[in-house]
């Protein structure tokens, strides 16, 4: 070999670890969802759409670690553990459970929520506009707006005098609120209320097949995220079984699911990769204020209605973002 040759063959390997520490030193965003992955692919999607607008590809200038809990909230503790072990620099949380998991796990590595809830009073942040500590972020009114679902529910089928609500008590934080405040709101609207609990996809069949006996006249499926990501099977459900129900989520709608009512999530998660890529870039999330989505939107499905022999109200009809037909 000749000398310029074994000198240029030296610098490629000297260069070689430079290359492997540079590829190694792009920022790691460890994404913590108490949902399952193929739900919620629209909403990373908005995620990453967002931290694009802060600058940030994935693959390009960031990696990112997703850990999918599918449901399983005792999953979250060891899941937002082994982020915290692995050094990532953000944590991006997806659910009030997720949360508060990646806030147990640390107090240092800085945390971006897009919750349901109020951070303030479930501990996460000391004030909306002055979050103070390593954790800030964007929360959805997806929680507070059970009772209107049950009240738009209840002006497509006024007749109604049973009604059920569908929660996941393995999320008791999120299932408490909503129970409370979905009985106030029956209570007001003179409709009886069950509170119906699926913990796990293999209970829903069971649960649908008890509406009847029950007298159900019209079912809410709560803002959950293990219903969320499984929004096309329990809309098909509720062909299935012909039950009026409102839920929040496309996938729910697109189902053939009466009704969806929800803050827009897409809106909210890509607001949250923006502040993940702000604070890639050095800002401290207690400076940051938590931003609050006040956008919802509503899809009625006529088809369904059609089939469920239900006449939506003209003024109704008039409000919907979207009316599938």
């Amino acid at each position: 070999m000749r000398r310029r040759e074994f000198i240029a063959g030296l610098g490629g390997i000297a260069a070689w670890p430079l290359a492997v520490r540079a590829q190694q030193a792009i920022p790691v965003i460890g994404f913590l969802s108490l949902a399952s992955s193929d739900g919620y692919q629209p909403l990373a999607a908005a995620f990453r759409k967002g931290l694009e607008e802060s600058g940030y590809v994935e693959g390009r200038d960031v990696a990112i670690k997703y850990r999918w809990a599918e449901g399983r909230i005792d999953q979250l503790s060891t899941m937002a553990a082994e982020l915290v072990r692995s050094q990532v620099s953000v944590i991006a949380t997806a659910s009030t459970p997720a949360a508060l998991a990646a806030k147990a796990a640390t107090t240092t590595i800085p945390i971006v929520f897009e919750m349901a809830g109020d951070p303030v009073s479930l501990g996460l942040i000391a004030a909306l506009d002055r979050p103070g500590g390593n954790v800030t972020g964007v929360a959805n009114l997806n929680i507070e707006m059970t009772p209107k679902r049950l009240q738009l529910l209840y002006e497509v089928v006024p007749a109604a005098r049973v009604m059920a609500l569908l929660v996941n008590e393995a999320d008791p934080i999120v299932a408490e609120t909503q129970s409370r405040d979905a009985r106030s709101a029956a209570q007001t609207l003179g409709v009886n209320l069950h509170v119906l609990n699926a913990s796990a996809e293999r209970e829903f069949e069971a649960v649908f097949a008890s509406l009847s006996q029950l007298g159900i006249g019209g079912l809410v499926i709560a803002a959950e995220p293990l219903f969320r990501s499984r929004g096309t099977q329990l809309g098909e459900l509720t062909v299935h079984h012909a039950v009026p129900a409102i839920a929040y989520g496309r996938d729910f709608a697109a189902a053939g699911g009466l009704l969806s009512y929800e803050a827009d999530s897409r809106e909210t998660y890509r607001l949250a990769g923006i502040y993940t890529g702000r604070i890639l870039k050095g800002e401290k999330p207690a400076n940051l204020p938590v931003q609050q989505s006040t956008k919802v939107e509503m899809i009625i499905n006529l088809k369904a209605a059609k089939a469920l022999g239900i006449t939506v109200p003209i003024a109704l009809l008039g409000r919907a973002d979207e009316v599938i037909e």
